[in-house]
């Protein structure tokens, strides 16, 4: 086997692990293979220190056995997309941004985020996502997106980007080529976008363009079949006409271009996480990942070596891509880890007042809470593979008790016509009613809640807590509020409205 070629491997892989701590089995993984680069996940992190401490393990290692600096890569989009969010300051998410109706915001929260990230050790950022939201049943993206327009986008993402330029932490705009018009979660299955290259110039390759122009430093694979584009069955993140035809030729990218994970099913499933990473490298991916499964690790990594002793890939194109990682490295090197970056009063304070000026009234007038007010709603819940296992927040209606009194009731998030009916008896001794939605369009039990609610006659209010798309199906009520985000800060943003204080946001979509 040529350790040329093996190195190069190395440095074209992102690996995921279980644990706080470097398993011993991954350490001889990355020896073995010399494996460059890492991606974290919200079950790495338990404290802000033990985290520091965690990429200091992943750093020395790695440079004693490639002699490079690892990518230390984490998804920190904010909202709902946070690994960070119980040690750090997590920003608002994407359409939560887009609510606040001022691009320059982006810049602010990437700025809030760089700062976290300096503080903790990871180095390279899976956020701006530059998807155009046009589906409103999106499982996958929703809020993650700044809107469904693509200016907006656009705007939001290449502000973003610039809050990232001479930060020392690389960020990824992603999915390309668009996830906005998919009715399907790639985590799960395969989604298809049958669109050609002028409808996607229209639309979702908008905040693309913009990117590339704002200097964006890398850009993630979507795992999507674009049949007009690609009339292979294969999603773009392993098709060469995607990835290096339009992505490379066509809009002249020359950043690090990303996969996603190949352990999702659009991949796993269909095609193969082994045979997709080769796939994915030989279309023109530099930087595939693989993020949890040992195995599925071992083999991709064992069957691509093969490949190359068979003379599979291309030594030019291969030498290529690793020099370009190598010099994106070799830029993050000069940026020492400051943990005095972490945790700022002042980017506390600045990510609570994004989220407060997202707020945005859809319908009606907020009216005053008191002591004789119902809060209900469900927990927070994992609707993707994307979202984080575990919730950072408590259940809004509890918080909600702590922080104005009345009472709170945590209800199911796909509640039966029994339980409904309960959840009704246990509401009609109060005197108002306020309803938190999260998600009621993937579990209607929540709007048949709201309708039997509603129809007792008091004042409500309803709060679509993640998806704005739940307030048309909702009744109409004293007043329809967009939250965007099941996050503290959101809940902290919803208080003074809850107070008399008008909402002050936009929404960013057609509802």
């Amino acid at each position: 086997m040529d350790q040329t070629f093996r190195y190069m491997l190395g440095q074209r892989i992102a690996l995921g692990f279980h644990g706080t701590r470097l398993p011993g089995e991954f350490q001889d993984l990355i020896r073995k293979y010399q494996v460059g680069n890492v991606i974290l996940f919200q079950r790495n992190i338990e404290s802000a220190d033990q985290l520091r401490e965690l990429c200091g393990q992943i750093r020395e290692l790695i440079v004693e056995v490639t002699g490079a600096i690892p990518f230390i890569i984490i998804d920190e989009e904010g909202g709902m997309v946070s690994r960070i969010a119980q040690h750090a300051v997590n920003i608002p998410g994407a359409m939560a941004m887009g609510a606040t109706g001022d691009p320059e915001n982006a810049a602010l929260a990437a700025g809030i985020t760089t700062r976290q990230l300096r503080g903790l050790g990871p180095n390279f950022n899976m956020a701006p996502v530059l998807d155009v939201n046009t589906n409103r049943d999106n499982p996958v993206i929703g809020v993650r997106s700044y809107g469904d327009d693509p200016e907006t986008v656009a705007r939001f993402g290449e502000n973003l980007i610039r809050g990232y330029a001479g930060s020392g932490i690389l960020c990824c705009g992603k999915h390309f080529p668009g996830h906005g018009d998919t009715a399907v979660d790639s985590h799960l299955g395969l989604p298809c976008i049958n669109k050609s290259l002028e409808e996607l110039e229209r639309g979702e390759l908008i905040p693309f363009r913009r990117a590339i122009a704002a200097g964006v430093p890398a850009i993630m694979s979507s795992h999507i079949l674009f049949p007009q584009i690609e009339p292979e069955k294969i999603p773009a993140t392993m098709s060469r006409r995607v990835i290096t035809g339009l992505l490379k030729e066509h809009l002249g990218f020359r950043g690090l271009v990303l996969s996603d994970c190949l352990e999702m099913n659009a991949i796993q499933k269909f095609y193969g996480t082994d045979r997709g990473f080769v796939a994915a490298l030989q279309a023109g991916i530099d930087l595939a990942q693989i993020s949890s499964s040992f195995e599925l690790e071992c083999q991709a990594l064992g069957y691509a070596n093969e490949v190359a002793e068979q003379g599979g890939f291309d030594r030019d194109e291969m030498e290529a891509s690793v020099e370009k990682i190598l010099a994106y490295k070799k830029k993050l090197e000069q940026y020492p880890l400051e943990p005095s970056l972490c945790n700022l009063p002042e980017d506390r304070a600045l990510a609570a007042d994004l989220a407060r000026k997202a707020i945005t009234c859809y319908q009606g007038t907020p009216f005053v809470v008191n002591d004789r007010t119902f809060f209900c709603g469900c927990e927070d819940y994992r609707t993707s593979g994307a979202a984080n296992v575990f919730a950072s927040v408590e259940p809004f209606p509890v918080y909600m008790e702590k922080a104005l009194g009345g009472k709170g009731e945590i209800t199911p998030k796909d509640p039966t016509p029994e339980e409904i009916q309960e959840i009704v008896r246990r509401a009609e001794g109060w005197d108002s009613i306020v309803f938190a939605s999260c998600n009621a369009h993937l579990f209607r039990g929540q709007l048949a809640l709201a309708k039997a609610l509603a129809e007792l006659g008091k004042p409500m209010m309803i709060v679509a807590l993640r998806n704005p798309y739940d307030l048309p199906q909702m009744p109409r009520v004293s007043c329809q509020i967009a939250a965007f985000d099941y996050t503290r800060d959101s809940f902290e943003g919803l208080i003074p409205v809850f107070r008399g204080q008008l909402p002050q946001g936009k929404l960013p979509v057609k509802l």
